[in-house]
């Protein structure tokens, strides 16, 4: 028998079960100095497609070359792009990356507001790095549902949604605002590490005793 879940008990155990992990990258690079709206939007759209380690250190060379909007324009597309090559779509994301630079400096005086709709106004934005930078940068409690925060709250039973969208509603009808940063804190190196896609380590899981273990037919 399973006891009822209780999330504030599960991300307790999780937080200390993830400290031999590397952080989720924009948590990483906030604690790196790296904390404003622009410099933690800028992150996640590096981090779209991309590994956290490939990511990471596209954003270290970029904002090492260029941190305030008005350093990042005068780089242009092409000077971005040679500094995030290794990321995926990176012709892409430097154009996004420069017309966010050029907004900013050019509406909002070089410097991002903490403003939803300013956010997902911009192309390739969506609300998971909106809410995250969001919830980073300006400590607003947002929920962002990546792949892994989907799977291991389906997972558990703690959500019933078949798309990371219908997983974001879910947890914003039930999860308690003190936990709506820090479950993607948590829940990214936790389910990279242990509630893993394939073959989850059920075994050594600090919340087995809760978790329903929803379409989990083998595991470690």
């Amino acid at each position: 028998m399973k006891r009822p879940f209780d999330v504030d008990v599960a991300l307790g155990r999780i937080a200390d079960a993830i400290r031999p992990f590397p952080p989720a990258a924009m948590f990483q690079l906030f604690d790196e100095g790296l904390k404003s709206t622009f410099e933690q939007l800028v992150a996640c759209i590096l981090s779209i497609r991309t590994r956290d380690e490939v990511s990471l250190l596209a954003a270290r060379r970029l904002f090492g070359r260029a941190r305030a909007p008005i350093d990042v324009v005068k780089l242009g597309p092409e000077g971005i792009d040679a500094l995030i090559a290794e990321c995926t779509f990176h012709e892409t994301k430097a154009r996004q990356i420069h017309t966010v630079a050029e907004i900013a400096v050019r509406e909002h005086h070089g410097k991002l507001p903490c403003d939803a709709d300013v956010l997902l106004a911009f192309s390739g934005v969506g609300p998971k790095c909106a809410n995250l930078t969001l919830g980073i940068a300006c400590r607003q409690p947002r929920i962002s549902v990546d792949i892994h925060v989907h799977r291991v709250t389906n997972r558990w039973g703690y959500t019933t949604a078949s798309t990371p969208e219908g997983t974001l509603a879910a947890l914003e009808t039930k999860l308690p605002e003190r936990h709506r940063i820090d479950i993607n804190r948590l829940l990214v190196p936790f389910g990279k590490h242990v509630c893993t896609g394939q073959l989850p380590r059920c075994s050594t899981c600090p919340v087995l005793d809760m978790c329903q273990q929803v379409a989990v037919t083998r595991h470690r």
